[in-house]
């Protein structure tokens, strides 16, 4: 798809989808968009075809022609997104393209980012992020996860936690340390690692609404090429920055380009909710002045959050990693999501606290009470969750405060010390 202008980008991209789209879902989003596509297309149907979007380029546009995309300037890529809206082509392994690529991107070699990225937009090579610990989350820089070298492999021992979808991927991108001697943030080294070995146990963990989405992830001497280390030894901190930067995005809400949301539906699913239940019970929901004021706010202030998101997609889209004013996002966007499900699940009324269980006996019913669980109420205790995941609040607000304020950093008695001298929990 040779294009030199927007126009022609978004004029290229819909002649593609019109001709290799199955005609269901073409008819379907030029008469009713999003929504209308959702109706006549399955998850499993998109996975299956999805291989065929990925080879068109038009997954990741802005990426040079070697690792996927089209080599298009930024503003082409984003008219021709803008204009596949209606057809619904999200773009799955997000954390591959989120937080894997763009370490790869600023720190990798030539032949890591030939031979992981293709596979990563073709989402046949599924990713997840092994960072978090169970005594190194908010302050991940004090990890213990070990790496020995041997030979040309390194290998991993160690634990991580809160894994999201490593019971679903195929790869990883780890942080472990490599020099117990050094200061905590320069003894750490950034790898690669393939899932499916020996040395390497996952165990799923289940969220209060039910899902499983998280995990633990034990490994005992599983082995990693040499190969497969991302930037220098003891170096790992720099290289994660790429990879912490893109979560913060990727889960920043609306518009952010990754994950709209990690719990619940929008801020327009409230208003026709709102509506719905003026309908169901007149006084209620949207006729109420103070409902009908709180749902607006909260619609006007996701639509804020999605134009902001769009200046930092533009940096990701062509193939850089975000910067500090992810963080911005990341603090709004969890915030702001846990104010939209907990409206959401207040306009239930009484039904937001009792629904009836896909089950007969009581015992069967405790395992199965998420299956009944009203879809707002389930968005709502997930979002919980949302200040804590990519990053706490607390954490992002103190890179705001450093990077982009500029403001002193706290004080650390222990800065500069070596890892193994430092206290931990």
């Amino acid at each position: 798809m040779a294009c030199a202008t927007p126009d022609e980008a978004v004029a290229a991209a819909l002649d593609w989808v019109r001709r290799s789209a199955p005609s269901s879902w073409v008819r379907a989003a030029e008469t009713g968009g999003a929504s209308a596509v959702r109706q006549v297309r399955t998850p499993d149907e998109y996975r299956t075809w999805y291989p065929t979007l990925a080879e068109s380029g038009l997954v990741v546009p802005a990426w040079p022609v070697a690792y996927g995309g089209l080599d298009w300037a930024p503003a082409m890529a984003a008219a021709a997104d803008r204009a596949l809206r209606p057809y619904h082509l999200p773009r799955l392994n997000p954390l591959g393209l989120n937080l894997a690529a763009p370490a790869l991107f600023a720190h990798g070699t030539e032949d890591q980012r030939l031979r992981y990225l293709p596979p990563i937009v073709r989402n046949t090579e599924v990713w997840c992020q092994l960072f978090s610990e169970p005594g190194a989350g908010s302050d991940l820089a004090s990890l213990s996860t070990r790496a020995v070298r041997d030979g040309d492999h390194w290998r991993i021992t160690g634990q991580k936690v809160w894994t999201t979808w490593a019971h679903l991927a195929d790869y990883a991108v780890l942080l472990a340390r490599t020099d117990p001697d050094a200061p905590k943030r320069a003894g750490i080294t950034y790898f690669l690692i393939a899932l499916d070995q020996p040395g390497v146990e996952i165990r799923p963990l289940r969220h209060l609404g039910g899902e499983i989405d998280f995990n633990e992830v034990f490994l005992a001497d599983a082995v990693v090429p040499d190969a497969q280390r991302v930037g220098a030894v003891n170096d790992g901190w720099r290289v994660a920055r790429a990879t912490l930067s893109g979560e913060r995005q990727m889960v920043s809400g609306s518009g952010s380009g990754g994950v709209d949301r990690i719990g619940g539906a929008g801020a327009g699913r409230l208003v026709r909710l709102a509506k719905e239940r003026a309908a169901a019970v007149p006084g209620t929901g949207w006729d109420d002045p103070l409902v009908r004021a709180d749902v607006t706010r909260l619609w006007a202030e996701e639509q804020l959050r999605a134009w902001t998101n769009q200046r930092v997609r533009a940096t990701v889209k062509a193939g850089r990693a975000p910067g500090p004013e992810s963080s911005i996002g990341k603090v709004h966007g969890s915030d702001l999501n846990q104010r939209i499900q907990a409206s959401a699940a207040a306009l239930l009324g009484p039904g937001r606290t009792t629904w009836r269980a896909a089950a007969d006996a009581w015992s069967d019913a405790v395992e199965a009470y998420p299956d009944g669980m009203p879809a707002e109420v389930r968005g709502a205790l997930r979002s919980r969750a949302n200040t804590i995941e990519g990053g706490t609040t607390e954490v992002n607000k103190n890179i705001i405060a450093e990077r982009v304020l500029g403001l002193p950093r706290e004080p650390d008695p222990w800065e500069g010390k070596p890892w193994r001298e430092v206290p931990r929990g």
